[in-house]
């Protein structure tokens, strides 16, 4: 049985890795999943200096979900090559890293100091709904979407992977743009900004007032956005968005997804992504599929 996929010329053992800032970057998971049964590790957001990320509150649960509203924090670049690329290197699962910034030239940064770095992809995060300066622009307009991934892409070793948002009215508009700038892959969804209100204290349950809603409760608007994106470019798509089972990610795989990404699920489930690599096992042998890319978009 074959779950091997490609994407980029990266290999991947099977289809399966972890979604930005659900995982760290896999040390905390690490006793409870063996990373080496894994696709890629998708490591939190990095940027070039360290950020603080936004006041708290910064979490609320929700029905069928969460809203974060974290802003990205982390401890930079230098911290992140120090301690945790060589701790993945331990294991044998690819390595991609998730690059925030807050104008072009701090991406630009981050990559050029990955190029020499062991690690096998890059995502660049254009979509984070809670980072007020950038984050929400870059990802909703056409333009920025396609400017920013030529830059990026004329300073990257590493394959591209552009993390596309879904607040926007046409996803598709949005995947060929990063596709005309070079992107060699996709990423989707991010969150889709929301907001919850604490009736009995009568006060926005985050400080930041919005975030970003993860969680089930986004996974139908995430399989229906892959599906559209997958029949509107050429290149693989990693799709994401409320997965916490095997049932969820085919879902997205039969919509076009080469890839999928697991998210809030790691935090209620720490197995989750292991338990997602043997049902998608175990839904194969049952419908005696031999290879993964038999369901790479089979539902049109």
């Amino acid at each position: 049985m074959n779950l091997k996929v490609n994407l980029a010329g990266v290999e991947l053992k099977n289809p399966v890795m972890t979604a930005s800032g659900t995982f760290g970057s896999g040390t905390e998971y690490s006793e409870f999943v063996d990373l080496n049964n894994l696709g890629a590790v998708v490591t939190k957001g990095v940027a070039n200096v360290p950020w603080t990320g936004n006041p708290t509150p910064r979490i609320a649960e929700t029905y069928g979900g969460m809203i974060n509203a974290i802003g990205l924090q982390n401890p930079g670049m230098e911290v992140f090559i120090k301690r945790d690329i060589p701790f993945l290197k331990q294991y044998d699962t690819k390595i991609i890293v998730n690059v925030c910034g807050r104008t072009t030239e701090d991406y630009i940064e981050v990559v050029e100091r990955l190029a020499d770095e062991p690690v096998d992809m890059l995502e660049i995060n254009i979509s984070c709904p809670n980072v007020k300066e950038g984050g929400i622009a870059f990802g909703q307009d056409p333009r920025s979407v396609e400017a920013i991934t030529r830059e990026v892409k004329k300073y990257a070793k590493q394959p591209v992977i552009m993390k596309l948002s879904p607040n926007v009215t046409d996803i598709t508009v949005m995947a060929k743009a990063a596709e005309a700038g070079g992107a060699d892959v996709l990423s989707m969804i991010n969150t889709l900004t929301g907001m919850k209100i604490d009736v009995n204290r009568r006060a926005f349950a985050v400080a930041n007032k919005t975030g970003g809603l993860s969680g089930p409760a986004i996974k139908p608007v995430a399989v229906r956005m892959v599906y559209q994106a997958a029949n509107a470019v050429k290149i693989p798509i990693i799709g994401m968005g409320g997965i916490a089972n095997a049932e969820d990610a085919l879902e997205f795989i039969l919509a076009g997804a080469t890839a999928v990404s697991v998210g809030t699920a790691n935090f209620y489930n720490p197995y989750a992504t292991e338990e997602v690599v043997k049902g998608i096992e175990e839904y194969m042998e049952k419908f005696n599929v031999t290879d993964i890319h038999e369901l790479i978009g089979a539902v049109k």
